[in-house]
């Protein structure tokens, strides 16, 4: 069986992921930050009848992502796989963050996703085999309002694992970018948080803010997909004989990457305007 670790599994495109790979003849090593919030994966797993391997595991936490690691190649002599998936999203405009709020975002979404590569990588390279899958976004390719500390940490999740591919490679290891859209998962519920001063008095965005989020949840409802689509998608990068680097998943994603790519900025952002109708928000603060 080949072992897979996996961040972020409590919920969403974590959880759904490590069912996924299970079923599929993978082992499974399932961490949540927190094990008193691993029911919901527990169950999942049950009721799809297979198991996993499930640790707490704090991706901010260098020593115990040492600790864990450590504890995987003392029980299976190598891991076959990485899965990083664990993050978390926070809405705001850029004058309401806080840079302890962009901090912490980067730290989970992207110096996380470092530390476990380098921490799995030496294995791998002694190995000569492995794969690391990278749970990126399509705001790994394009900007949106409300959300550019996110963004800003997928793109750099997107130019590490670039970059990442080529030296290892050299080694037979090889690096994949999963790019969803938006699905139903928590990180747009439990997970997604407001900058602190976004709603505050006397922020000049607060009048506003509302609207813009209410807008963000009504197109996350209208076309969020299923997380299995993605789980799939995972699936298929570690079975795949020679896996791409990039994989967009679902329609809004290939849409806004093709319109952006190949109409330019200017048509894009013509469309992200219309979409949050964002001459009406202008005309109210000004």
């Amino acid at each position: 069986m080949k072992s897979v670790l996996i961040t972020g599994c409590s919920s969403g495109l974590g959880l759904t992921t490590a069912v996924t790979l299970a079923k599929n003849g993978f082992r499974v090593f399932a961490t949540v930050r927190r094990l008193d919030k691993r029911d919901d994966l527990d169950k999942a797993l049950a009721d799809a009848g297979t198991t996993a391997t499930v640790l707490p595991l704090d991706v901010t936490d260098e020593a115990a992502i040492s600790a864990t690691v450590a504890q995987i190649l003392a029980e299976t002599g190598g891991i076959d796989a990485l899965v990083n998936n664990a993050g978390l999203a926070i809405g705001g405009f850029v004058e309401d963050f806080t840079l302890a709020e962009i901090r912490a975002q980067m730290e989970t979404n992207f110096f996380g996703l470092v530390a476990l590569t380098k921490a799995v990588l030496p294995s791998m390279r002694q190995r000569r085999s492995g794969r690391i899958v990278n749970i990126s976004s399509i705001g790994g390719r394009v900007g949106n309002p409300i959300i550019a500390p996110y963004v800003a940490s997928k793109f750099a999740v997107e130019g590490f694992s670039e970059s990442l591919s080529f030296e290892a490679e050299l080694f037979g290891v090889q690096v994949v970018l999963i790019e969803p859209g938006a699905y139903k998962t928590d990180i747009f519920e439990k997970n997604r948080r407001i900058a602190a001063h976004a709603l505050d008095p006397s922020s000049p965005y607060a009048a506003i803010m509302s609207k813009v989020e209410a807008r963000v949840n009504e197109r996350v409802a209208k076309h969020a997909g299923d997380p299995q689509v993605v789980a799939d998608c995972v699936l298929h990068a570690l079975t795949v004989e020679k896996p791409r680097l990039r994989y967009l998943v679902s329609t809004n994603a290939k849409v806004m990457a093709n319109v952006h790519r190949f109409l330019g900025f200017g048509v894009y952002a013509a469309l992200v305007r219309k979409v949050f109708r964002w001459p009406e928000l202008a005309a109210e603060v000004r």
